[in-house]
């Protein structure tokens, strides 16, 4: 399984890497670099340069794409209904644009190209923490957009994570590293406490057996 992967940063890039792998039954090979977007706009903007590429020039096999949730509405199972897209939520946007994009593509190399959406609600830093700090989950998330009362924001996940809000790369990386470690032995919380990122094992299990 040839991967390539979609992330805001370098250092989510590495982490991910490392969840990936944990993932999956056999160790993927990467595609590197990495893609980056400069935030959530970009993504949209960049995703179908970065599928044309990946389908005709190389011989990659899924595309992982991971961003933040920040404040959109998070993914819930009722938006997976056949023929379900809420406009506001970046799961469903995503899974569109990339169906989209590839409707029309005919087989090249051998093999269609396939994607894994991982949406981190509502960063990346909850992922990390889950295990570590039981105050964050989806759920609790989910409550506090719904009440109105949110558990608390990026900057004190970023806090909570890195010890500033506004690392090195070198720091970050470090850092995140050392929190996926947890999850490289044993995922199990992480796919308990965050359907986003079960929603990615979800699709990176299927297209393994897609490719094998």
């Amino acid at each position: 399984m040839k991967i390539a992967i979609l992330s805001e940063s370098p250092a989510d890039e590495t982490a991910f890497r490392v969840l990936t792998a944990a993932l999956l039954p056999h160790p993927p090979e990467f595609v590197a670099p990495g893609f980056r977007a400069r935030g959530w706009p970009h993504v949209a903007q960049l995703l179908p340069a970065v599928i044309r590429h990946l389908h005709f020039n190389t011989t990659t096999t899924t595309l992982v794409i991971v961003v933040d949730s920040d404040d959109s509405v998070v993914h819930v199972a009722s938006h997976n209904a056949p023929g379900y897209f809420h406009p506001h939520c970046r799961m469903c946007q995503l899974r569109t644009l990339f169906r989209q994009t590839t409707k029309h593509f005919p087989p090249a190399h051998g093999r269609r190209l396939l994607r894994a959406v991982g949406i981190a609600v509502p960063a990346v830093e909850a992922w990390y923490l889950c295990g570590r700090d039981d105050s964050v989950s989806e759920a609790n998330w989910v409550s506090g957009q719904q009440h109105g009362q949110l558990p608390y924001t990026r900057a004190e996940l970023k806090q909570r994570v890195y010890g500033t809000d506004r690392p090195s790369l070198q720091h970050e990386t470090q850092c995140a590293l050392h929190e996926v470690a947890r999850h490289r032995q044993n995922p199990q919380r992480l796919l308990n406490d965050f359907p986003s990122f079960a929603a990615l094992a979800t699709d990176l299990r299927a297209d393994a057996q897609s490719t094998h």
